[in-house]
């Protein structure tokens, strides 16, 4: 499938470009071997293997059910693999039993909540605040300067004694962001990052993903069903379709494949929906 001036995801942006973004000769950071996972018999994966290079931002497609969140909750300690292994900055997570195991680990590791998941009850600069509070010996000078670092970094100066609440949808997006870069991850999971905002604002924050991504170096995994946003942020992107991934490749690859679940997740069609 080829794209044309019609397709909205090509709309504003060079699709020729995309196929110049590639993965830089960089070591693999993650890497998942043959990773099965089922809940109560039934399999929501069935085998990934799956390698994650330092640098790089990649976007896992799919399905509600198709496994994409299972497979980012494994590397914090939140889910357990049954079978297969997955290696993350040379540490095996098998390895990992309690949250004193994990803890190390944790703290190279940003997420990004779907919904903000900001704390009602502190301002917007505390809950900036809180990762270093809970995590460094840091003086509260240094957290202060760090607080106005971060909110600058994500574009929201002058804001950290604002409540939540008094942020739209995009800004509390953006102070989450914030929050997640408190500790200076050395990578970066985005769980459906643009979910409930619009177009445009969605389109702003994938432009911060990928210049935070350019500007910090840092890995990123991003779980979304947005293919504006995988088309704006990711060098690679993977198709997840009951429980396996199914595509692999660039985004002008993706739009040009013939496999039949991408055509479907990309004509928002049903198996065995009948064309006019």
């Amino acid at each position: 499938m080829s794209s044309s001036p019609s397709s909205p995801y090509s709309s504003g942006l060079d699709v020729q470009a995309e196929a110049t973004r590639v993965v830089p000769d960089r070591a693999v950071l993650i890497s998942y071997e043959g990773v099965c996972k089922s809940f109560n018999g039934k399999q929501v994966l069935g085998g990934i293997d799956l390698d994650v290079y330092e640098g790089e931002t990649l976007a896992i497609l799919g399905r509600s059910g198709s496994g994409k969140t299972v497979m980012t909750s494994m590397l914090v300690g939140l889910t357990y693999p049954d079978a297969g292994s997955i290696i993350m900055d040379g540490v095996d997570l098998s390895a990992l039993k309690t949250d004193a195991d994990w803890k190390k680990l944790r703290l190279k590791t940003g997420y990004l909540f779907q919904g903000s998941a900001l704390y009602d009850s502190m301002s917007v600069g505390e809950n900036v605040a809180f990762p270093m509070i809970q995590h460094t010996n840091w003086s509260m000078a240094e957290i202060s300067r760090r607080v106005h670092e971060k909110l600058a970094q994500v574009g929201l100066a002058d804001v950290e004694n604002l409540e939540p609440s008094a942020l739209s949808g995009g800004m509390q997006r953006r102070a989450a962001l914030a929050r997640t870069l408190a500790l200076d991850p050395k990578i970066i999971i985005y769980d459906e990052p643009t979910a409930g905002l619009d177009p445009i604002t969605g389109d702003e924050i994938g432009r911060l993903i990928r210049r935070l991504q350019r500007d910090l170096d840092v890995t990123s995994i991003c779980v979304s069903h947005d293919l504006r946003l995988t088309q704006l942020i990711a060098d690679r992107l993977t198709l997840m379709y009951q429980g396996r991934t199914v595509f692999l490749g660039t985004f002008a690859e993706f739009l040009k494949s013939d496999h039949p679940e991408v055509l479907r997740f990309l004509h928002r069609e049903t198996e065995g929906e009948d064309k006019e």
